[in-house]
């Protein structure tokens, strides 16, 4: 239960710390290669050592990180680009629908069971997440949008990270020390990608490194690496089956982020968030009941 608390409560972080990306104009490129470097110092405090070496490459889980650490920097700023172009809105529908591909995941691979409680819980996360994210009508995206093909992109990028870190954690990580490596290293991959386009950048004269870059950088960083950290914990522990636990993850993160984002950035309560907080509250019941 306290990783899927402490899951939804960093994520929502995130989101906050998004939101205020946009409002002191800092640059997502160079904020998420640094956050990546402190996830992966953080990490490496954390567990007391630093994991990474020559006989990493000898893991078992070594491909599939490089993978994953690619993927990771790929939809992170895609995840950005989304927001300054189409708004946090669309973003975040995309971002949160995606829970159905590791849920579809779950039950093929691993042949979880679902209650009637687990179907309708996760029937009823669709529309919870729409409405509670939902534009008024004078924003809604027109079809012609040349960005919903990234959105589309974000959507299935998304998804599929879930499902990896799913995969990775039945697969290889028994252990929290494990757990804990594979993520440092998870970081290590995407930080190192970054890095080489922001060095291209700078070489070019396209980017210029500024201070509340890294500032913004390092208060990415430290909560992002543990909401992956918490996450990988969520879903080994016994608290719920991950067809059920990643939708329930999803809405709270949906809920918090609401909540937050009312409160915080005075964003406006119309009939469509409170339906959807409301809808979202009673998926968490039927998710916790099942």
């Amino acid at each position: 239960m306290i990783y899927l608390f402490l899951t939804i409560l960093l994520n929502a972080l995130l989101a906050v710390i998004f939101k205020l990306f946009a409002r002191y104009n800092i640059d997502n490129l160079q904020a998420i290669v640094i956050k990546y470097w402190v996830c992966v110092i953080t990490g490496s405090l954390f567990l007391g050592e630093m994991p990474i070496s020559a006989e990493s490459s000898q893991e078992q889980w070594f491909p599939l990180s490089l993978i994953m650490g690619i993927g990771f920097i790929l939809v992170f700023n895609l995840f950005a680009f989304c927001t300054k172009h189409e708004g946090i809105t669309a973003a975040t529908i995309a971002n949160k629908l995606s829970l159905v591909i590791p849920v579809v995941f779950s039950i093929w691979l691993y042949s979880e069971s679902l209650s009637a409680l687990h179907i309708m819980g996760i029937a009823l996360a669709f529309p919870a997440v729409y409405l509670a994210v939902a534009p008024p009508k004078s924003e809604i995206i027109r079809v012609k949008n040349p960005h919903l093909l990234w959105i589309a992109i974000l959507f299935l990028g998304s998804g599929l990270l879930d499902t990896g870190m799913k995969f990775a954690q039945q697969k290889y990580l028994e252990s929290p020390r494990e757990q804990a490596i594979y993520t440092i290293h998870l970081f290590a991959v995407a930080g190192f990608i970054g890095t080489c386009i922001l060095l291209y950048l700078l070489i070019t004269k396209r980017s210029k490194i500024s201070l509340k870059n890294i500032l913004g950088g390092i208060a990415l960083g430290i909560p992002n690496y543990f909401s992956i950290y918490f996450m990988i914990r969520m879903l080994n522990s016994d608290f719920l089956k991950s067809s059920a636990l990643i939708p329930l993850s999803n809405i709270g993160v949906l809920l918090a982020s609401t909540l937050a984002a009312i409160i915080f950035f005075r964003e406006r309560m119309t009939n469509k968030r409170l339906m959807g907080i409301c809808l979202s509250l009673v998926v968490i019941a039927f998710l916790a009941l099942a």
